[in-house]
């Protein structure tokens, strides 16, 4: 009934935690939805790990078969990770969440009480973040660009950790660009959803793998994932400087034919050019990202390659 998607990257240390909290919470929760304890599964998507992460999965998918892997042949990202956990879900219900137990697994059952009340997606959003501060602040700049640009709407400090039916998983899975940004595609399927807050555990092992560039390069993914707003921006620098440029030179000749003051040629010139060969520049940056995302599709090559899976 119940499929439990964790991508982990270097996540040694909070490997049997995960694995024995997720139990616990999973078996009764199974017991009371369905009356049998092991009518779920848990999938670890092992992103490349460079640790002990997959000799561990392989450890508990002995013990316990509902215990579940796949193992990339490298690191291929965050979100495409969590694209595979969903390639080889089998359950009803499906259930996201990060592998560091920030997203803490005892939240699980208040999310699908909240499904039950006929939503189709469950966000769990952070009633107070366990972050450092400037953690706090690159989120809040990722979430204010990301829901300023993007075009799609979507809640702010959420998490990982949601639950949605078979339904969004089916169309997700439908979806293959290899640009991928998970919480947009979510938020683009346009089913009924529901935000319920959960508490957001502080880091006890390891650390976190995204940084300020991380964060920025996943915003900037988003927003041309699911946005044709920075081509757009081509058109407004270019009426922009046009029209100071334009203003610019009635300023000039205002100086020289009512003024009589000599205009220097040399500054501004040199200002001119390399203002507008920065916008050119930005825009041809822009122009090439979107370029390169239509050649990487016609390659139309797979979104990630498995060394190793433990799904019977």
């Amino acid at each position: 009934m119940f499929s439990i998607i964790v991508p982990v990257y270097n996540e040694e240390e909070n490997i049997p935690e995960l694995c024995r909290r997720l139990t616990s919470v999973m078996e009764a929760l199974c017991a009371v939805a369905t009356g049998s304890p092991d009518r779920y599964e848990v999938i670890l998507v092992d992103d490349g790990s460079r640790d002990q992460t997959w000799p561990l999965i392989e450890e508990f998918h002995r013990k316990d078969k509902r215990i579940k892997g796949v193992s990339f042949s490298r690191n291929f990202g965050h979100h495409i990770a969590i694209t595979a956990g969903l390639d080889h879900a089998k359950g009803q219900t499906i259930v996201l969440m990060d592998g560091d137990l920030q997203d803490r697994p005892e939240e699980i059952p208040g999310l699908w009480q909240r499904l039950q009340e006929g939503y189709d997606l469950i966000y769990g959003i952070r009633k107070v973040k366990k972050d450092t501060i400037a953690k706090r602040l690159n989120s809040f700049l990722f979430w204010w660009f990301l829901n300023r640009f993007s075009g799609v709407a979507i809640p702010r400090d959420q998490t990982l950790l949601r639950i949605f039916d078979r339904k969004i998983l089916e169309v997700l899975t439908s979806m293959r660009e290899r640009s991928r940004f998970i919480h947009g595609m979510m938020a683009w399927t346009g089913f009924r959803i529901a935000l319920h807050e959960v508490e957001h555990a502080p880091r006890a092992r390891g650390v976190s793998k995204y940084n300020m560039i991380k964060l920025f390069r996943l915003a900037f993914n988003a927003i041309t994932s699911f946005s044709t707003f920075p081509l757009r921006l081509a058109t407004y620098l270019g009426l922009m400087s046009s029209g100071v440029g334009f203003f610019y030179a009635l300023y000039f000749v205002y100086k020289k034919i009512f003024m009589d003051i000599p205009v220097p040629g040399f500054a501004s010139t040199i200002v001119a050019v390399m203002v507008m060969g920065g916008v050119q520049l930005l825009m041809l940056g822009i122009i090439g990202e979107y370029l390169g995302r239509v050649y990487q599709e016609v390659q139309a090559r797979p979104i990630y390659v498995l060394k190793e899976q433990l799904l019977d």
